[in-house]
């Protein structure tokens, strides 16, 4: 029976400081154990010859212990009931420079061959992987300073990425211990993924927001695929720190996610939202947003609406279940009015009832610096379909009815004037000014909100364009003219609403004749008359219209106007 020599497996330091001093030379030396073979659960570890390390447990770690350097050190791994160095199963010669820190990092497995083979073909076999010019702190006082060790025996190359912040690791294969990587010490959430860096493979918290000036050795470690392996531990992310202890990083599933308050219906102006009976926004106003968020990812979420005088969850009005997927992004867009019978109907007959629009795949940055790439939402309960059109550049958006969300859409960092129009892309419905100019870089939800016709809608807001940035800023766009200015022809129109007769007065005698157009909110033109010169009042009967919304617009030579025309 083995006779056990230590109380702990850590030989005190004072007998390491002799050893070393005995050469006259010494370095440092922090050992990890990492190898997840189930027959090296522990082992006894040997240095020329002496006992250093009793019962070395699985993922333990010692601190940075002064060893003797300049001279070879015969390492020896035995069993944990080994008896002396005679039962090294494996022994490491290594020669240490004097003055410089080291990890030694036991890996692999005893028999390959019992052993689900690496993917990249390299070699499993149990042994020692060295490196120098480790630090045992940061060099600046607010940062974590750590290397990455691929130590999972059955795992392909993979990347390592500081979700929303920067890739960490790339195409670290079996074996791979990286440079030191600095970081601010925070909370972060570690994605590793193939070296395509996609689909994320595991997702693990890193909360290294106490650790400023601290130093690490990340190491993944255990199975992919336990099964395959004896049964062995399973994949884990762990971090040894300079003092030895070793902590592991939780697994995660979280989802990134804004919220962003569009609903026009004056009774939600201001809403309370519950994330599984807890409150997460209080008085969240409308055409407000929150930045981007982490928040739990495949679990179902029950996410409530409730007033903005809500005391509980109780109060919630409307709730929607959804599940996220663990890394990606989302919007999460409140629209629509609490009862549709007491508001105009959709000219498109879609739903206008109270919702949720969820969108995943969202980008918290532009792909290219000097862009500003964003989705639109079509978010006016009363409006038609329609195209949004950067005038003199593109159209932007085509035949988007209510409730749709667009495409990513990349455009240089610049001023644009926006026309809204139907979807068969005359008139101008209204006309916006989007100042991107300084944006170059971000990414935006633009969305259509409020309603066409307040007067209809219980005199909610007015219909308007607003950018959500990721930070949560919203930026609402200026109404313009639907055309410029120096260019419009000045008509107005009463009664409107109308309901029979509708005078239309120019308020000067014109010397040229005038067109007067009317589009339903489809874009489709149902009256169109030409007046000669001179007139300055028409009188138009407007029996013939169904009930709802349309454009009235009057051409004079190159100058158009058009304004909105409620039939009853």
């Amino acid at each position: 029976m083995k006779k056990k020599i230590f109380k702990s497996f850590l030989v005190p330091a004072a007998t390491f400081l002799f050893a070393a001093q005995a050469y006259g030379q010494t370095a440092e030396l922090q050992v990890i154990h990492n190898a997840a073979d189930p027959a090296a659960a522990t082992v006894d570890v040997y240095v020329n010859g002496t006992i250093t390390l009793n019962d070395f447990a699985f993922r333990t770690a010692t601190n940075f212990l002064t060893v003797p350097a300049g001279v070879a050190l015969n390492i020896g791994v035995a069993p944990g009931n080994s008896t002396s160095a005679n039962d090294t199963l494996k022994n490491f010669t290594v020669t240490l420079a004097s003055g410089d820190r080291y990890i030694a990092i036991a890996n692999g497995v005893l028999n390959p061959a019992n052993f689900a083979s690496n993917p990249d073909a390299k070699a499993s076999a149990f042994t020692l992987f060295l490196k120098n010019n480790i630090r045992n702190v940061a060099l600046t006082g607010t940062n974590v300073d750590f290397v990455a060790v691929h130590g999972a025996s059955d795992a392909p190359t993979v990347d390592v990425i500081a979700r929303t912040v920067t890739t960490l690791v790339n195409d670290a294969s079996y074996g791979d211990i990286t440079s030191y990587i600095s970081v601010p010490a925070a909370k972060y959430v570690l994605d590793v993924t193939p070296a395509a860096g996609s689909p994320i493979v595991a997702s693990f918290e890193a909360d290294l927001a106490a650790l400023g000036g601290g130093s690490a050795v990340i190491f993944a470690s255990g199975f992919l695929a336990p099964a395959s392996n004896q049964n062995g531990p399973a994949f884990g992310v762990f971090a040894a720190l300079a003092n030895g202890t070793v902590v592991a990083l939780p697994a995660t599933s979280q989802a990134r996610l804004q919220v962003i308050h569009n609903a026009a219906d004056p009774a939600a102006a201001s809403v309370d939202v519950y994330v599984n009976g807890a409150l997460l926004l209080d008085n969240f106003a409308f055409r407000t947003a929150t930045p981007y968020i982490f928040v739990p990812a495949s679990v179902e979420l029950n996410i409530g609406v409730a007033p903005g005088t809500s005391m509980s969850v109780n109060d919630t009005l409307k709730n929607f279940k959804v599940t996220l997927a663990n890394g990606n992004s989302y919007i999460a867009v409140a629209n629509g009015v609490l009862n549709p019978a007491n508001f105009a109907a959709n000219p498109d007959s879609k739903s206008t009832a109270f919702t949720l629009f969820l969108q995943d795949q969202m980008r918290e940055a532009a792909l290219t610096p000097g862009n500003v790439d964003f989705r639109v939402v079509h978010g006016a309960s009363d409006a038609p379909t329609v195209d949004v059109i950067a005038r003199d550049v593109a159209t932007l958006v085509n035949d988007a009815p209510y409730g749709a969300i667009t495409p990513y859409i990349p455009v240089p960092a610049a001023n644009y004037r926006l026309d809204v129009t139907p979807a068969a892309g005359t008139p101008i419905v209204a006309t916006f000014q989007a100042a991107l100019a300084s944006l170059g870089g971000s990414s935006a939800v633009v969305l259509a909100s409020g309603f066409l016709t307040p007067t209809s809608n219980q005199n909610g807001p007015a219909f308007g364009l607003i950018a959500v940035l990721a930070n949560g800023t919203v930026v609402t766009f200026s109404n313009t003219s639907s055309i410029d200015e120096t260019n419009a022809s000045s008509f107005s129109v009463y009664p409107n609403p109308t309901e029979g007769q509708l005078q239309i007065n120019f308020g000067d005698n014109r010397t040229e004749a005038a067109t007067v157009s009317i589009c339903n909110a489809l874009g489709q033109k149902v009256l169109h008359i030409l007046l000669p010169a001179g007139t300055s009042n028409y009188s138009l009967n407007t029996t013939d219209l169904t009930k709802g919304l349309y454009f009235i617009s009057s051409t004079v030579g190159d100058r158009v106007s058009t304004q909105k025309l409620m039939v009853k």
